[in-house]
């Protein structure tokens, strides 16, 4: 059901871009916890973000709304295992991911006209948090086994801002312009159950979880581009 759930949203997203969006970003996202998810999980994260915006700012209006996609890998083991017990001289990869992957309704505030556009985001939405073990060949590295070993959902909001700069186009029309998009955001999340490097054990052929519980809050640093399409009637 959770992953029928994030195909939908994936399905939607790419089919609002091509019809209803008047721009889109992608994003390259460092995650660094915060608060109580600091205390449990002390590494770095690393993703992509992407957003489109149904609403643009332009010169008649500094409002934006749209929707936001982000995806971490907050934590991921590997070790190296025989097949079976009766398969011991054929090894596989085993790969642990903790992800994060956030949906959010994302609401912008900002100057409108020319080359740098400082500006102001607002968001809200949740977080589906999950574990996931995959088996692949050594020699090819196709997976051919894999399972979700824990999940959670947890609500999020927050805000930030940040700043686009003009690398191609005409900024006095913004058809088919590009800017280069830098930002921050902090994002309060509410408490969920999650596992994070090291909290799956195997001991004697059983499996165990140590589950963490926290709030999980997230500060984020972005680095991409944004690009403004040309649509019809556009002021």
């Amino acid at each position: 059901m959770n992953n029928l759930f994030v195909s939908f949203i994936l399905l939607l997203i790419l089919s609002s871009t091509e019809i209803f969006s008047q721009a889109a970003g992608l994003n390259l996202t460092v995650a660094v916890p915060s608060g109580e998810f600091k205390e449990k999980v002390d590494n770095v994260g690393f993703g992509l973000s992407g957003h489109i915006l149904f609403l643009a700012p332009k010169p008649k209006s500094p409002f934006g709304i749209g929707l936001n996609l982000g995806y971490i890998v907050y934590g991921s083991e590997s070790r190296r295992e025989p097949l079976s017990n009766t398969i011991p001289d054929v090894f596989v990869n085993v790969d642990r991911t903790n992800s994060l992957m956030n949906f959010h309704l994302l609401f912008t505030v900002g100057f409108p006209q020319g080359n740098l556009r400082p500006y102001l985001e607002g968001l809200f939405g949740g977080s589906y948090i999950y574990t996931t073990t995959s088996v692949k060949s050594q020699g090819t590295g196709e997976e051919f086994a894999s399972s979700t070993n824990f999940d959670d959902w947890a609500w999020s909001y927050g805000g930030g801002g940040g700043l686009t700069i003009l690398l191609s186009g005409d900024p006095n029309t913004d058809e088919n312009t590009i800017y280069l998009d830098l930002k921050g955001r902090y994002l309060l999340g509410s408490e969920a159950e999650y596992l994070k490097q090291g909290s799956v054990r195997i001991q004697n052929g059983q499996v165990y979880y140590d589950v963490s519980r926290s709030k999980t809050d997230l500060i984020t640093i972005h680095a991409g581009v944004l690009v403004y399409f040309s649509w019809s009637g556009q002021q």
